[in-house]
């Protein structure tokens, strides 16, 4: 089930941003000779005027082919050479080149603003008056900690917290942290729930987890739901939007810095096989956690996208800048080279993370 709930989630997220490069360029007057989802072999294909729109085997990923896009002789000098997308002036091939990020965006900014209407779990410092039934819940798990090893995940809600004959009767996120700092010598009985699942996990608090004092490795913040009206859930779905893109696109930045200086750490970055076990522990927490989940992804596919390499579409935009600067195009040869290297590079660090994802099951 997780995984065919990641492939679809994986396809609407590649339509939505291949629909806003499709959209822009029809929009442009730039032929479009294919919209397909998927990568080849080819399952199904139907012509519809000058475009082919197609579906293929393997689900991950999604393209455009923009007459253009990939200079060639038809481009360049063929009949239909206005129509190509080097033919149009350098805002319309940015415009259109940029779409699909847009476009993710835009769709995870809907998603999360849908989420405050019908009720989106919210931290309740960040809107005490407005946050309904708030809990100590899970946000993160240390990586190898007690918790992790007990079974305990981030979005598990703590409701009742022992050791010994002594139970934590108040139950908060300072008060579960003092219980758990109060009786580090002890094994703790931890009462959590996980969508409509009680669990009872036992575990023993360690030193070294937290600097200066034994715990279990978790992070607790008390989150409630936070429902708003239209309006204001459009206002907030922006701004946690905005937030989200900094955070991700910081996060990014910093683990793209350690990997050129070979200190990143790829058990800490999820591809395909990763993202579907994740999108298995957010589907127990109910539709509003997919709701998100399936935001987060989509910012993060828009600010990948961005990352100046080749084949992505920040490194063509790069492309285009450059060819501002110097005032010619650059070589078709040239800029098709760089896009393979680019293509092999991303294929090379999907290996590396996949790989990742895989030891991690075992």
């Amino acid at each position: 089930m997780s995984v065919i709930l990641f492939i679809i989630i994986l396809a609407v997220l590649v339509l939505v941003h291949e629909l806003g490069h499709f959209l822009v360029a029809k929009k442009s007057g730039i032929k479009v000779r294919e919209f397909g989802i998927g990568f080849p072999p080819r399952i199904w294909g139907k012509q519809k005027g000058e475009t082919l729109y197609s579906i293929n085997a393997i689900p991950f990923g999604g393209f455009v082919k923009i007459l253009g896009e990939n200079p060639d002789a038809e481009s360049i000098s063929g009949p239909e050479k206005e129509r190509s997308l080097i033919h149009k002036s350098k805002i319309i091939q940015v415009w259109v080149l940029s779409a699909g990020v847009i476009f993710n965006v835009i769709f995870a900014w809907l998603l999360i603003s849908a989420g405050f209407i019908f009720g989106l779990p919210t931290p309740v410092t960040e809107a005490q008056d407005q946050v309904a039934n708030p809990k100590v819940v899970v946000t993160t798990v240390a990586v190898g900690s007690p918790a992790e090893i007990a079974g305990i995940k981030a979005g598990d809600s703590i409701s009742k917290i022992s050791s010994d004959n002594n139970t934590l009767t108040d139950v908060t996120a300072q008060s579960v942290s003092n219980f758990i700092e109060a009786n580090g010598d002890k094994k703790i009985t931890v009462e959590h729930i996980r969508g409509k699942e009680v669990l009872t996990s036992s575990v023993v608090p360690q030193d070294g987890v937290v600097t200066g004092r034994k715990a279990i490795g978790v992070s607790l913040d008390m989150i409630g739901i936070l429902k708003l009206p239209i309006h204001k859930a459009l206002v907030e779905g922006a701004q946690t939007t905005a937030n989200l893109t900094v955070a991700i696109t910081v996060g990014l930045f910093d683990f793209l810095k350690q990997a050129v200086t070979g200190q990143a750490d790829f058990s800490q970055v999820a591809g395909p096989v990763g993202i579907v076990g994740l999108v298995g522990d957010v589907s127990q927490l109910g539709f509003i956690f997919i709701l998100s989940f399936t935001a987060f992804i989509s910012i993060n596919l828009a600010v990948i996208n961005l990352i100046p390499i080749p084949a992505l579409d920040g490194g063509r935009i790069l492309f285009v800048i450059i060819e501002a600067i110097k005032g010619s195009p650059i070589k078709p040869k040239i800029a098709n080279i760089l896009n393979t290297i680019g293509f092999a590079l991303l294929i090379l660090l999907m290996v590396i993370v996949t790989f990742n994802d895989i030891i991690k099951l075992f």
